[in-house]
């Protein structure tokens, strides 16, 4: 018989080992300039410190210390995929302090200008989403109809992607006639490139499986954060600025809002598309309904008067003078104001002490919002999912650090 000792087991005890993963700031999968250090088990995420500011260029301090005619190409700079609607909601916080009423025309113009930068914002947006599942033909596809839509605005304002487009008290000039020929051909056009676009994703097996349930935002938690536009909406909250508190005669056009469910990457990119048949709706109400009259309100103090009376006429020159510099005088007051931008409310926040700069502005950028979810939204889930739920975030790094 052989005989078993009673032996003491000794187990080491080993602690886990976990890696570390700098996802940006130069990293070319986080479409912009941040960072996130990534705690990882393998392919999973356990926790996540995002860092930003690498491109911080400190606009509101900057537009605190400039004519307020100056800050518009401030504006520009902040989500550069539509930055038209950027320089209209600057336009528009402007004549809330100043009490303008913009004619019914110049407001339609807005309309036009605003919901071509969402459908090139969401083109975008949608786009990338499908080049980080791997579907890159339908980012190069739909780049040619962003293409024709900035050149209208370049037909509009001589530029592109900076726009600088329109002025306080209206637009600078009317639309002319190459430019309503180039809109009539993206109100052809549009249809079927969106139809062609979701033919390749929508019911796609290999983006559904990659978008389907990664990176799902609850609408409790969207809330908590703060969450505005698609992602918002996304999360099954009908919030949409141009309904809640309409704006440039928004209150005219009739539109949906697109509402998801769960949240996730792909109820974002399905509300996006469905938002850009609604814009393009809302493009041809405007066209169609359209009236006639000013494109520009009776303010001499703020639009700059023509360049052949500038030369002749001593009254014009004046004007001139007084608006570039930035010697008009601003009345007293608080203001905010916000736009549907194309990622989210966009806000401004203005007080004025009758100075020829602002007291304070604050510019309320939806992505810096976003972003600070960013870490709980993709905290247990895959690296992979992670460059995925960033996309579909649609977080902008010249506006998240403004």
């Amino acid at each position: 018989m052989v005989e078993v000792k009673n032996k003491k087991e000794t187990a080491e005890v080993q602690e886990k080992q976990y890696s570390t993963l700098n996802l940006g700031p130069t990293h070319p999968a986080t479409h912009g300039i941040f960072q996130n250090i990534l705690k990882m088990d393998g392919e999973i995420i356990m926790e996540a410190v995002p860092e930003c500011g690498y491109i911080h260029r400190a606009f509101e301090k900057i537009a605190e210390h400039k004519p307020y005619y100056h800050i518009p190409v401030l504006t520009d700079r902040l989500n550069y995929c539509s930055s038209p609607i950027n320089n209209m909601g600057w336009h528009m916080t402007m004549e809330k302090l100043i009490k303008c009423e913009v004619p019914k025309r110049a407001q339609y113009l807005r309309v036009i200008i605003m919901e071509m930068s969402r459908i090139a914002d969401h083109l975008v947006c949608n786009s990338i989403i499908g080049v980080d599942s791997g579907a890159m033909t339908v980012f190069l596809y739909v780049f040619q109809t962003r293409e024709l839509i900035y050149e209208i605005f370049e037909e509009i304002c001589g530029a592109r992607l900076t726009t600088n487009i329109g002025r306080i008290g209206g637009m600078e000039r009317d639309f002319n006639e190459t430019a309503w020929k180039k809109i009539h051909k993206l109100v052809d056009e549009l249809p079927k490139v969106l139809k062609e676009f979701e033919a390749l994703l929508v019911r796609n097996r290999i983006f559904m499986d990659r978008t389907i349930g990664c990176g799902e935002v609850s609408a409790e938690m969207a809330l908590g954060y703060g969450f505005t536009g698609p992602n918002l909406r996304a999360a099954g909250v009908d919030y949409d600025v141009r309904v809640m508190n309409p704006y440039s005669s928004y209150e005219d056009f009739k539109f949906n809002i697109p509402v998801g469910k769960s949240g996730d990457v792909y109820d974002r990119f399905m509300v996006r598309e469905q938002e850009m048949w609604e814009s393009l709706s809302i493009i041809k109400q405007a066209i169609k309904n359209i009236p006639d009259g000013p494109f520009h309100a009776n303010v001499p103090d703020w639009y700059l008067p023509p360049k052949e009376d500038v030369y002749n006429k001593m009254e014009a020159l004046i004007y001139h003078f007084k608006i570039v510099m930035g010697e008009v005088e601003v009345p007293k007051g608080e203001v905010y104001h916000a736009v549907e931008g194309g990622n989210g409310e966009l806000g401004f926040y203005l007080i004025s002490d009758g100075g020829r700069c602002a007291y304070r502005l604050h510019f309320r950028r939806p992505c810096f919002i976003y972003y600070q979810a960013y870490p709980e939204i993709i905290k247990g889930g895959f690296l992979s999912d992670a460059i995925l739920t960033m996309s579909a975030m649609n977080v902008i790094a010249g506006e998240l650090d403004a």
